[in-house]
């Protein structure tokens, strides 16, 4: 046979095996991941359904002040502007189709996120299992992620929740992927990440301690730990001095005592706490309850609300200085009423049914709505920004199809608990290492349901973001750490062979290897 004849063979047979190992590859990735592409691309068409029946962004009573920080890029005083700084850098585009597909892709990566971190966690501690367990775990888990229908309309509105939910997912999977080897300038990505989520909404601050604190527990390692520290202060210093820029003070917002003074507003008494004068505008034990409307709610934005007696109402820094006396005098002499009001309300979110709280037309907004239509003060801001794709329409049959399908396709309160109450399993068993790598998505899913009940008021908005981090912790609970390999006890030394006889060096690779396996 010719020199030729032998390439072209051997060029055949490489060309095949090439082939076969492709095949192999792709075989053992369809059959490991195979059925979350499948969840993957339901959850894609399901969001192409809603952009079809809503082509332009679902507005909330927040949207205003949001978008109106995006048309002058200047922060507002009631609530951080990160979620402005967002929408400025997608004006140029001059379309709310752009931000609808940027906060759905948003909403699915944060799904991709939690099945990645499963997935790893249960194929490194079951390597024998095959591939397909990890995928078939981690997919489950990904549903209550990427197919909850409330989840899916708040990607919808012109709301910050979908971008901090997103930020928040994004620094927790930069800590969990190494865990107890991460670099230094991991930590730094992950302190980055939650600080500007934390500009996004101020719920984020306490999440970094709480991501600190787990760093801690898993032995991240100073160095790590030092580089989040530094690069979290980062946005905020930029935020803080964009803020006095614009208002003359070094701050976030001026308005974070306000919310709670909204949330004591529930309990306190104003015999019991003996305000000053220029403080008790703020009473509220002898007014008559508003029915079908939370107490905060009321207190805050109700014709009776005190601030309508601040020059300025909330705008007014005496406002938030009058609101955080009061507070704190009514949690101070009152801590039983505040404690038994943050446990019911972080309860709320446990619940079957959805109740109309803080108020009937609060929880209609968070529906998919039958008609359309744009208020004059949103038209004023939304034709500015989105042109023609700010007419607000519905189009069916898609409309109705989104309307169905958010009758019941959402994770309802006792689903939460149980993923809650599978992650604590979790931490318990781990207990020798405080809980280690489930710690973290678990403690963060508990402080975003404890947090604002304990700090403004409960709203179904604020328990979407926990689910996430709730099935992420149920996930990583069965993906416990593979015990070690016990190693034989150790031999005495071998003296130096006899000649004729072999020592253990000296035996074969081939033997060697068989008593090994």
């Amino acid at each position: 046979m010719s020199d030729e004849a032998t390439n072209v063979q051997g060029s055949s047979r490489s060309t095949r095996g090439l082939a076969r190992g492709l095949m192999g590859g792709l075989s053992r990735f369809l059959l490991g991941h195979g059925l979350f592409l499948v969840v993957l691309a339901g959850a894609v068409v399901i969001r192409w359904i809603a952009v079809r029946g809503f082509p332009s962004v679902l507005w909330f009573g927040d949207s205003n002040t949001y978008l109106e920080g995006a048309l002058h890029f200047e922060p507002s005083p009631l609530r951080p502007g990160g979620y402005s700084i967002f929408l400025w850098l997608l004006k140029p585009f001059h379309s709310f189709l752009v931000v609808l597909a940027a906060q759905h892709a948003m909403g699915v990566l944060t799904g991709v996120m939690v099945y990645a971190l499963v997935w790893r966690g249960i194929r490194a501690a079951w390597p024998r299992r095959g591939v397909w367990l990890p995928g078939l775990v981690a997919s489950l888990l990904s549903v209550p992620v990427l197919y909850d229908a409330y989840q899916i309309q708040l990607e919808h509105m012109l709301v910050s929740d979908e971008l901090f939910t997103f930020l928040l997912a994004a620094g927790v999977t930069a800590v969990l992927w190494k865990p107890r080897r991460m670099s230094w300038w991991v930590g730094a990505l992950a302190g980055l990440l939650i600080s500007s989520a934390a500009m996004v909404r101020s719920v984020g601050l306490p999440m970094l301690i709480v991501v600190l604190v787990c760093m801690l527990v898993m032995r991240s390692g100073w160095r790590a730990m030092a580089a989040t520290v530094v690069a979290a202060v980062i946005p905020v210093a930029l935020y803080m001095s964009w803020f006095h820029s614009a208002h003359g003070k070094y701050a976030i917002t001026t308005t974070d005592r306000i919310w709670l003074y909204g949330r004591t507003a529930d309990f306190a008494r104003c015999d019991i706490i003996k305000p000053d004068p220029d403080v008790a505008i703020l009473c509220r034990d002898h007014l008559t309850p508003v029915p079908g409307t939370a107490p905060a709610f009321q207190a805050l934005w109700g014709d009776d609300s005190g601030f309508k007696k601040v020059p300025g109402w909330m705008y007014n820094p005496k406002a938030n200085e009058l609101a955080g006396e009061f507070a704190m005098a009514a949690i101070t002499k009152q801590p039983g009423d505040y404690a038994r009001v943050v446990v019911r309300d972080t309860f709320r979110s446990f619940e079957w049914e959805r109740k109309p709280y803080p108020r009937k037309s609060t929880v209609e907004e968070y529906e998919f709505p039958v008609g359309a239509s744009l208020r004059d003060d949103h038209a004023l801001r939304a034709y500015p920004y989105g042109g023609k794709t700010a007419q607000a329409r519905v189009v069916e049959p898609y409309g109705d199809w989104m309307r169905d399908y958010q009758d019941w396709a959402f994770v309802r309160g006792p689903y939460l608990g149980v993923l809650m109450a599978v992650g604590l399993l979790g931490v318990l068993v781990r207990v020798r290492r405080l809980g280690g790598e489930v710690l973290l998505p678990w403690s963060i899913s508990l402080a975003l349901l404890v947090v604002p009940a304990a700090t403004a008021d409960f709203d179904y908005r604020y328990v979407l973001p926990a689910i996430p981090f709730a099935a992420l912790a149920a996930g990583l609970t069965f993906a416990r750490r593979p015990r070690p390999a016990v190693a034989p006890p150790a031999a005495a030394e071998p003296s130096s062979p006899e000649p004729g006889e072999l020592s253990d060096d000296s035996e074969p690779t081939e033997n060697r290897e068989k008593v090994g396996r």
